[in-house]
């Protein structure tokens, strides 16, 4: 971790304003762009113990769950955990940070990366521990930012000089960390080319088996069209090989 950067990155200043604004379904971008795609990945699989790294409010736990999978969700933030045994009383929520996971090697089949990775600072510690903790032949799963999307953070749309919106990006190359606010909620994003994301993980030998950016199904028509200029997200999967 950086020198001087704080631990919480805003999110327990954020956590009231953040579960009020995905209410019980989720927001846009997980309702209409990622869940579909991300269980597509789980489901079928036979998957029986996951670790959800920076599990928020316990969302994606209780989707796992429904599909008969075991998950344990880590979070820093405690007023999300909290809500995430509200929501979800049978559920294991832990207090951890993915840079450093209590759990022995090789401890899940399936570990998820669901938008957590522009939250923390040392994305290289956290993908080492996230594959340390995979079992041989595991899934390490992962829904992000696309990198050309956090490139224009925090501005992003912007009007041109015939006051058409364009998606403004800049020093793509250059690994930030960006205060972004929304709805009563601010926290630290993280950008990062892709190429960082993509090489922290080859070096840790594990192997892409699937990438796509999803596209919209659903949801309202204007925020759909502008998510399709600039999709906003991409999923990896990637596999811990066996030997």
């Amino acid at each position: 971790m950086q020198e001087g950067v704080p631990m919480t990155e805003g999110w327990p200043e954020s956590a009231e304003a953040w579960v009020a604004s995905l209410g019980e379904r989720g927001d846009f971008g997980r309702v209409f762009v990622l869940d579909g795609p991300m269980l597509e990945r789980v489901r079928g699989r036979g998957f029986a113990r996951a670790l959800d790294v920076g599990c928020g409010e316990g969302r994606f736990c209780r989707m796992l769950a429904e599909l008969g999978i075991r998950a344990v969700g880590i979070d820093p933030t405690r007023a999300l955990l909290e809500e995430a045994r509200r929501r979800d009383p049978g559920g294991d929520y832990r207090s951890g940070r993915a840079e450093q996971l209590a759990f022995p090697d090789a401890a899940f089949d399936l570990v998820v990366s669901y938008l957590t990775l522009i939250d923390i600072p040392d994305a290289a510690a956290a993908i080492a521990e996230m594959t340390r903790v995979l079992r041989p032949g595991g899934t390490l799963l992962i829904a992000n930012l696309n990198s050309f999307s956090t490139a224009g953070l925090p501005d992003s749309w912007q009007p041109d000089a015939s006051g058409q919106l364009r998606y403004a990006i800049d020093n793509y190359l250059e690994e930030r960390a960006i205060w972004v606010s929304w709805r009563g909620i601010r926290i630290r994003n993280w950008h990062r080319p892709l190429s960082t994301y993509m090489g922290l993980l080859i070096e840790n030998g594990l192997t892409l088996k699937h990438f796509a950016e999803p596209a919209p199904h659903g949801g309202p028509t204007e925020t759909a069209d502008r998510y399709r200029r600039v999709p906003y997200f991409h999923i990896m999967e990637w596999e811990k090989p066996t030997a």
